[in-house]
């Protein structure tokens, strides 16, 4: 790997636009290929999510780089303007998509699922009042795994980022009861952990893994908000953070 590439990694994995425009003005391709991954796709399955996506994509954008998708420019702009004026009903619904990530797979995805994926509200919002079923399934891999809602993206996200467009996908009644056979999470990465038998719930309660990075009351916000979205009762959690795992003196 060259040094040019290298830097431009590193200023996808910090979400960094400033860095990212030096690596573009210094004469890194848009369009350049990295192990078999567009410029794009490498910055899409970085692990960082944060509200600096948009600009980091709107930069390669402008110097080149396409999506095979169009409308996957306007989601992960978070353009919720441009969703609703190049979509109709019929397309939201029909459309699906091939995503690599570094948590939930993007594979035969909806683009509400990848909405879901990155956090972005706006996107959601525009989706599901264009019409997009927010039990939409996405597609199964080799071994049958997938066939998960855009609910399973939000249910475990970094730094509980989606937790708007997991209010959103409920108040659109998307079901907190679906279940699939497993998903992999993390597919090809050095946290690749395959997981079977999954709710939307379950699968909120393994960020408590130690390669998932999440934050305890991250997780037991998100168990409470399915619980009761699922008309179940919420017992008092006590032990969060769990006093077992908290550094001693």
């Amino acid at each position: 790997m060259s040094s040019q590439e290298a830097e431009f990694l590193v200023a996808c994995e910090l979400h960094d636009p400033v860095r990212l425009r030096a690596v573009l003005e210094g004469g890194f391709a848009a369009d350049a290929r990295l192990g078999g991954r567009s410029a794009l796709e490498a910055l899409l399955e970085t692990y960082t999510r944060s509200e600096r996506l948009p600009d980091c994509v709107r930069l390669l954008l402008a110097r080149g780089a396409r999506f095979a998708e169009p409308a996957l420019q306007h989601v992960l702009l978070d353009d919720a303007e441009g969703l609703r004026a190049s979509l109709g009903a019929d397309s939201v619904r029909r459309l699906r998509v091939e995503l690599p990530s570094a948590f939930t797979p993007l594979r035969g995805a909806s683009l509400l699922h990848v909405a879901a994926e990155y956090g972005h509200a706006a996107a959601a919002r525009a989706l599901l009042e264009l019409g997009a079923d927010p039990d939409a399934r996405a597609g199964l891999d080799a071994h049958g795994l997938g066939g998960q809602t855009p609910l399973f993206h939000v249910v475990n996200s970094h730094a509980n980022r989606s937790l708007p467009v997991l209010r959103l996908l409920l108040a659109a009644g998307a079901r907190v009861d679906l279940r699939v056979d497993g998903l992999t999470w993390g597919e090809g990465q050095d946290w690749e952990t395959t997981l079977f038998d999954l709710s939307p719930l379950s699968y909120a309660q393994f960020g408590l893994l130690p390669q998932m990075h999440r934050d305890e009351r991250g997780v037991d916000e998100v168990v409470r908000l399915l619980l009761a979205a699922g008309g179940r009762s919420v017992p008092p959690l006590r032990n969060v953070p769990n006093r077992y795992l908290r550094p001693r003196a």
